[in-house]
């Protein structure tokens, strides 16, 4: 096992801070924003509830793909991963991986929440996994999700929520006023399956439950997405998410056709791959165009193959953690998607994230091509996401992004994660920050303003996602 020879722990201050100039940066400036967290999947019921988790396996464990992934490459049995044992062995199954974690993002992170969550020094490891099981446990039982946020300064929270949720939670959240300011997420990806007859044709029985009345023509199916941008615009909605599998969908079409194939759908005839195309396309366009109307931002989670392990998904359920980088042609979807909302003027300020990094400069530079003088920064490309938010990957998109962008107007970090305790995941990303600027002072390829440098930090870190996106803020 790991030999810890330093007393203070693995996470000390200066944590990833190579210089004195990184140091001044995130000390000074970065270490005291509060967090924006504009994507995430936390459950609004939870926090609603606001009832303690009590268990550190339940905060950790529970619908983490990423450690679920590492338990398995370690050997770990499914059983003890997503199965029905104790708690308490799964956590120490857990313990006894995070060793063997060294260089993967997931030991950063574990110690990173030991530390700031349960101020526990020491490296989780069999041997200390008993101690920092129970002290987890007691602070864990006296937290609520509410006061986790708020100990780590989270001031706005956007879930990730379907069309047709009803919202209740996050009502109850803002009538008790809570620290942490939590807001919907229009996720559309449901609206787009129409090739899955029995599932789809659930999902417009849902959907007309929502609005009362039948879906049953494509006039129809649009009057009830309308009614439910309103109906999340009217409890703060201020973001959408897209995160189907493959590029965007692009091809020609007209409204005529694409009522024919709903009709086609409806009359249980079968679909060709075109008629899905079109009918993709069409209600792509039509909800980026009610995005730009509402004045939201559009984000597109683009470059995932999702459930590749069928076995392990027959196991689990979808979401077992067998999602991977896929390797789609984005570049000229992208162009002509963008290209067409911004001739019409309907194009709403928009976020794209890859996974594969290989498009990193491909994103970025796209990116720059819609940016028409509105608002500083109106296209952005997203943070590192999923398996690119570790040290290397944030750090390869901070210097695309600053070789191909503009760095100073970027919207910073977010979590995309399913746990109350993952907030410390700012911090990581703030300390990478601060120490990749401060190499270029030290290379003398920037000033060494530390005053203009430190502002230009906060902003990344908090100011600009709040001007970006018009949070209100506490």
């Amino acid at each position: 096992m790991i030999n810890q020879t330093n007393p203070k722990g693995f996470i000390t201050d200066n944590f990833l801070l190579r210089s004195k100039e990184a140091e001044i940066l995130f000390h000074d400036y970065a270490k005291k924003m509060p967090i924006v967290d504009y994507h995430n999947h936390l459950s609004a019921k939870q926090i609603a509830k606001n009832k303690p988790i009590e268990n550190i396996t339940k905060a950790w464990l529970n619908e983490d793909h990423y450690k679920w992934r590492g338990m398995r490459a370690h050997g770990v049995d499914e059983a003890f991963i997503t199965g029905s044992v104790s708690l308490k062995d799964k956590f120490t199954k857990w313990a006894a991986t995070v060793p063997y974690t060294l260089r993967n993002p997931l030991f950063h992170w574990t110690q990173l929440e030991l530390k700031r969550y349960f101020n526990i020094d020491t490296i989780l490891q069999p041997d200390t996994a008993d101690a920092i099981y129970d002290k987890a446990n007691a602070v864990l039982a006296l937290k609520t999700p509410a006061e986790l946020l708020e100990q780590m300064k989270v001031e706005v929270v956007c879930t990730t929520d379907d069309p047709t949720d009803s919202l209740e939670y996050h009502k109850q959240i803002k009538e008790g006023h809570f620290y942490t300011r939590v807001l919907p997420t229009f996720r559309s990806d449901a609206l787009f399956f129409i090739e899955n007859t029995y599932e789809f044709t659930n999902y417009l029985d849902k959907l007309a439950t929502c609005v009362h009345y039948s879906i049953d023509s494509l006039d129809n199916l649009l009057k009830a997405i309308d009614a439910r941008i309103d109906f999340f615009h009217e409890h703060g909605c201020k973001l959408s998410d897209y995160g189907v599998t493959g590029p965007l969908y692009v091809v020609d079409y007209t409204e005529g056709e694409v009522a024919e194939i709903f009709e086609k759908f409806l009359s249980n005839r079968s679909l060709t791959e075109n008629d899905v195309a079109k009918y993709r396309t069409y209600v792509l366009f039509y909800l980026s165009r009610r995005y730009h109307e509402k004045g939201w931002v559009q984000q597109f989670h683009l470059g995932t193959i999702r459930n590749n392990n069928k076995r392990l998904v027959a196991l689990c359920g979808a979401d077992a953690g067998c999602d991977s980088i896929g390797d789609f042609s984005f570049a000229e979807s992208m162009s002509r998607f963008f290209g067409k909302l911004d001739y019409e003027n309907k194009l709403a300020k928009t976020i794209c994230y890859n996974l594969n990094p290989a498009h990193n400069e491909v994103f970025a530079s796209m990116m720059g091509n819609f940016n028409t003088g509105e608002l500083p920064g109106k296209m952005q490309w997203g943070s590192g996401w999923w398996y690119l938010d570790q040290k290397d990957g944030i750090e390869k998109q901070l210097n695309a992004l600053s070789n191909i962008g503009l760095l100073s107007h970027f919207v910073g970090m977010l979590t995309d994660s399913r746990s109350f305790l993952s907030f410390p995941r700012h911090e990581y990303f703030r300390r990478i920050l601060c120490d990749l600027i401060a190499d270029d002072v030290q290379k003398g390829l920037i000033p060494n303003d530390m005053a203009f440098l430190g502002k230009m930090v906060q902003d990344i870190c908090y100011n600009n996602a709040i001007s970006y996106f018009k949070f209100d803020t506490n």
